[in-house]
């Protein structure tokens, strides 16, 4: 009788358009709880469902699939997808922030993807490059409203939601994929701007939050995502926030300070992570399966559990009405 694998704690990826047969243990292994796809993985929606249709059968348990699909510069399926203006669109267009976030989740849900890292919660303040227009706004209050409204219309296509990237990383110039950023403000700063967003949105049931790899030296020595000050004190205390934790990349520079990636997956889970993400590096993936404890942990998998697709709608073929009108609508004003 086959085991039924629960998900585990690490998020990994594959390398191609289809699985290849080194690639199943990896899949299988108990700590493996999702893969995340990227451009590299995606031609079309028909090979793209039956790629996720195959990781699935492979696992023979639970198992999660996400991808990044912000819009603008960050989506990683084009072809055969609405291209998604960047949030910074909705500025100008708030009321389509809603329809946008539906249209986003009901093209992914139909091919089989369980939900996207998104909404951005950074506050853009002008320094930020790899953040600029993946922010919906400057303006505090204005990107919670346009973010909430995102959400909003994730949800009621029947796709979770992950704000990223808390507790904020609009203020820093440096990109944390290829360094280490430092943000010299303290509590009181971030709790006036940078917080408002993710204390909004949890508030309203925020699923999912993605910690940024960003220090800020007069409040903690770790970069978020390795802090059980702000995920535990801050995120879950003080926020009351009881969704899953994702790390971000640990394959990235603005991990590098806490170890080899074994110990950047343990000191990540010890300040409070429920998944782990390692993208992009098959040996690092393999060393974080092997070296974390297998454990069952049920409020853990519970949270994980809410991140699952819950397509509202038939498949989407069924429904080119709704879809097409909001994409030739956001096409056509996205391009103007």
């Amino acid at each position: 009788m086959t085991q039924h694998l629960p998900l585990g704690p690490v998020m990994l990826d594959v390398e191609g358009l289809s699985l290849a047969a080194h690639e199943h243990d990896k899949i299988r292994h108990p700590n493996t709880g999702a893969v995340i796809l990227f451009a590299r993985n995606y031609q079309n929606p028909a090979q793209v469902a039956d790629l996720i249709a195959d990781i699935r059968a492979v696992r023979e348990g639970d198992i999660l699939i996400a991808v990044d699909q912000e819009g603008g510069r960050v989506q990683r399926f084009q072809n055969g997808f609405t291209r998604l203006p960047p949030a910074s669109f909705y500025t100008q267009h708030p009321e389509l922030a809603e329809a946008a976030g539906w249209l986003m989740a009901a093209e992914l849900l139909a091919v089989g993807v369980d939900f996207s890292f998104a909404p951005v919660l950074d506050i853009d303040c002008g320094v930020s490059q790899v953040i600029g227009d993946r922010s919906f706004a400057t303006d505090a209050a204005l990107a919670t409203q346009l973010a909430s409204a995102f959400r909003k219309g994730m949800n009621a296509a029947g796709m979770a939601a992950t704000g990223k990237h808390f507790p904020g990383h609009g203020a820093v110039a440096l990109d944390s994929h290829v360094a280490s950023p430092v943000d010299e403000r303290d509590l009181d700063d971030l709790w006036a701007k940078d917080l408002l967003p993710f204390k909004q949105l949890i508030a309203e049931g925020l699923e999912g939050i993605m910690p940024a790899h960003v220090i800020f030296p007069r409040i903690d020595a770790q970069p978020a995502g390795f802090s059980a000050f702000w995920i535990q004190e801050i995120l879950r205390k003080q926020l009351h926030f009881n969704g899953v934790v994702f790390s971000d990349d640990l394959s990235m520079a603005g991990a590098a300070t806490a170890g080899d990636y074994p110990e950047r997956a343990r000191q990540a889970q010890l300040a409070g992570c429920d998944m782990l993400l390692v993208c992009n590096n098959p040996l690092a993936a393999e060393q974080v399966l092997a070296s974390l404890p297998m454990s069952h942990d049920p409020v853990r998998e519970q949270r994980l559990q809410r991140m699952r697709g819950q397509p509202q709608l038939a498949p989407l073929a069924q429904h080119t009405e709704k879809r097409l009108h909001i994409s030739n609508l956001l096409n056509s004003l996205n391009h103007a």
